[in-house]
């Protein structure tokens, strides 16, 4: 089986000092982190990502700080090294001004060509083998996303049974669901509170390795969508109907993605939430109470993402960038 990670005995080779050298596989998945002046977090994100085997993957990081950017500070810098060392092609971003949670992920969706996209938020450690899973699970199951719920490890002694009784394995394969605020499903939303599924994956007793699907109203911190179906939903070009202090993007997203080819999450999670203090204080405009969520579903779309105004927002708008 090809291994598409480089291990150290290879480091120092002449492909891997070569900065123009290939990757060893295409990337199947591009993993897509926004970050904003979070540079401890960023970094122990970057060392869980450094830990993952197969699939093959590429890494783009869009910042956002106030300062200098989160990949400039040197533990994650040293991160970054090992990516590349590692044969992950990594790309490092400045994106301004800040228009929203959204726009950002938008701007990141723009830079992707791998068949599938990780979102990852910039405070998650993954577990060696988490990425494995999402992507074994994205192609078996055939669906539009599948995530990893973050797990707060500070709460595993805070067994909460009562918001565990929503949880229901899908039985086959997953099928497309609607989903809205007081609706059925929604009511599914404190599976992903403190350590649930921590509780839920040992009330399961899987096998190391092994994953089961089960229903979600939404997946946030680490979600792996089909890009084709991502797209095809219109992704966040919404961005331009939200103020700049939003919260709910990435559940606006999935509800469309969820209804035109279903959503899963797996468990055991193997995210883990930091648990660092928010950087979006101001959470007053929910997302899915402004988008239109049924504008895009079920319709045709162009491969490539524009603008809400129909017009292309060129990639200069990024006033740095560096590889």
């Amino acid at each position: 089986m090809t291994v598409s990670r480089r291990w150290s005995g290879a480091w120092a080779s002449s492909a891997v000092v070569d900065e123009g050298a290939a990757p060893p596989v295409p990337p199947a998945i591009d993993v897509l982190v926004p970050t904003a002046d979070r540079p401890a977090e960023l970094a122990v994100t970057l060392a869980g990502l450094a830990a993952q085997d197969d699939p093959p993957f590429s890494v783009v990081i869009s910042d956002q700080s106030t300062g200098e950017p989160d990949w400039a500070a040197p533990a994650a810098q040293a991160m970054l090294r090992v990516l590349r060392a590692q044969g992950r092609p990594v790309s490092t971003h400045v994106h301004h001004p800040r228009r929203g949670l959204a726009e950002h992920r938008q701007s990141l969706l723009e830079r992707a060509t791998a068949p599938a996209v990780l979102f990852l938020d910039d405070d998650v450690w993954l577990e060696p083998g988490t990425l494995t899973r999402l992507h074994d699970a994205l192609e078996r199951l055939d669906c539009g996303f599948v995530g990893s719920a973050v797990q707060g490890l500070s709460h595993l002694g805070d067994v909460r049974p009562q918001e565990r009784e929503a949880f229901e394995l899908w039985p086959g394969r997953v099928e497309p669901e609607r989903i809205r605020r007081g609706g059925p499903g929604f009511e599914r939303w404190p599976l992903h509170n403190a350590a649930n599924l921590a509780h839920e994956a040992a009330s399961l007793d899987l096998e190391p390795g092994d994953w089961a699907a089960y229903r979600v109203a939404w997946v946030g911190g680490c979600a792996l969508y089909r890009r084709e179906t991502l797209l095809e939903v219109g992704g966040f070009d919404f961005w331009d109907e939200l103020p700049p202090d939003h919260a709910g993007e990435d559940v606006a997203a999935q509800w469309r993605v969820m209804e035109r080819r279903g959503g899963a999450g797996i468990v055991p999670s193997g995210a883990v939430h930091l648990e660092a203090p928010t950087t979006v204080p101001h959470r007053d405009v929910e997302a899915t109470d402004v988008v239109d969520l049924d504008r895009l579903v079920g319709s045709d779309r162009p491969e490539k993402p524009v603008g809400a105004d129909g017009t292309e927002r060129p990639v200069d708008s990024d006033r740095l960038t560096t590889r």
